[in-house]
């Protein structure tokens, strides 16, 4: 196999989100009858299940009307759309931002996540990733020809933050590592960074001279009021070259407007220009007219729709709970659980398949997140709240069935 056929190879997206319509036919193990229900698709959010932030309709047609000058817009956004962003987004993370210089406007979070990885990477850098983290993080630094460099957190033996292993993320440092990743609150087992933790990954990120990108896209949806949530960017020690990324998604279900955010450090906020410019030119102009209506929803409207996914996690926890074997621990943050089956007879990708034929569950298996996580598949719980709570009895009950 060629370099290229490779590269590409490792970009599989039949286990991606939306992607189980090019699923592969093939004979499986069945056993038992079908379990019937509505089909549920975890793999990602359901758009339809929470209304999207109020006016974002009408905003984004004014933009459709406002013609030519929202459609064409400065390849890292509209000025007025981005001096808006630079205020909300510096009272929301603690540190000022300049709208000119440290930020960019990106087709979702995803393509923040690809500009920014493609400004770092080098070929032969070694980038430093948690596991389990964010499946498109280890599958960009193989497309870039970087090296990576797998850091574990503890979080099956923890409670309220991650569980990161401190020394293990130094030694990664200390081999030469010229980039670290890690999003906060984790994708995919929910879990949030304690101050403490990230502090040390600044003072390390800091003394050995690495970039990190920091990805926060789950970070207003927060279930605990009283556990603290720490913005690396507002941390008096923290790398020299930093990248922060959010953007309106599952919270405000606004997924469909593909719009992101990335804002830091102005070297690398040049490049990631530079480089969207030839990648896709800009955010989508007309949708950028909906970036208006994020941090300034009516009162209420959020804490509101934080209650609403809570309550669909505490329901989907208590179903798994029933099941010996299945296990997940409280999400902190975010809108994903990451589901512990027992010991199957199957492998974990038949075991997807299998939910999918026989149950009308999809989810994405574990394997996505870490070689290692043979036993595990990811849930995406900002869907409807009782059509998910069936969907997780049917899955666990799959799991029951197949159990080695």
């Amino acid at each position: 196999m060629d370099h290229l056929t490779e590269k590409f190879a490792k970009l599989g997206v039949d286990s991606a989100p939306g992607q189980e319509g090019l699923q592969k036919q093939e004979v499986l193990p069945l056993e038992g009858d079908p379990i019937p229900g509505v089909p549920v698709d975890f793999s990602h959010g359901d758009v339809d299940a929470h209304k999207p932030i109020p006016g974002s309709l009408e905003t984004f047609a004014a933009g459709y009307e406002a013609g030519g000058c929202q459609a064409y817009t400065e390849y890292r956004g509209k000025g007025t759309v981005r001096r808006y962003l630079a205020e909300k987004l510096a009272g929301f993370s603690g540190a000022p931002v300049d709208p000119d210089t440290e930020l960019i406007l990106t087709p979702g979070t995803q393509g923040a996540l690809f500009l920014a990885m493609g400004s770092l990477i080098a070929p032969g850098d070694k980038v430093a990733i948690i596991e389990p983290d964010y499946f498109a993080n280890r599958k960009l630094v193989e497309f870039f020809d970087g090296e990576l460099v797998p850091v574990p957190i503890r979080w099956q033996d923890t409670e309220h933050y991650s569980g990161l292993d401190l020394e293990a993320l130094e030694q990664a440092f200390q081999a030469g590592v010229k980039l670290f990743l890690y999003s906060n609150p984790n994708n995919p087992t929910g879990v949030i960074y304690s101050p403490q933790e990230v502090s040390a990954i600044g003072r390390l990120a800091k003394r050995y001279n690495v970039a990190v990108i920091a990805d926060e896209l789950y970070s207003r949806q927060l279930f605990d009021p009283d556990l603290p949530y720490t913005h690396l960017r507002a941390l008096e020690e923290k790398p020299d070259a930093l990248i922060t990324i959010i953007g309106p998604s599952k919270t405000e279900s606004l997924s469909g407007f593909r719009l992101g955010v990335a804002y830091g450090s102005a070297p690398i906020i040049t490049r990631m220009e530079k480089l969207q410019a030839i990648v896709s030119l800009r955010a989508a102009g007309y949708c950028q007219s909906a970036y208006l209506n994020w941090f300034s929803e009516p009162q209420g409207w959020l804490e509101a729709r934080v209650a609403d996914h809570r309550a669909i996690r505490d329901d989907l926890l208590a179903v798994i709970a029933k099941y010996p074997g299945c296990w997940a621990r409280p999400t902190e943050g975010g809108s994903y659980l990451f589901l512990r089956l027992p010991k199957l007879k199957v492998t974990i990708g038949q075991f997807v398949k299998l939910c999918r034929a026989q149950a009308a569950v999809t989810v994405t298996p574990g394997t996505e997140f870490g070689p290692q996580f043979t036993d595990w598949v990811r849930l995406n719980f900002s869907q409807d709240r009782k059509a998910a709570v069936d969907a997780v009895d049917r899955l666990c009950r799959m799991a029951q069935r197949y159990q080695a």
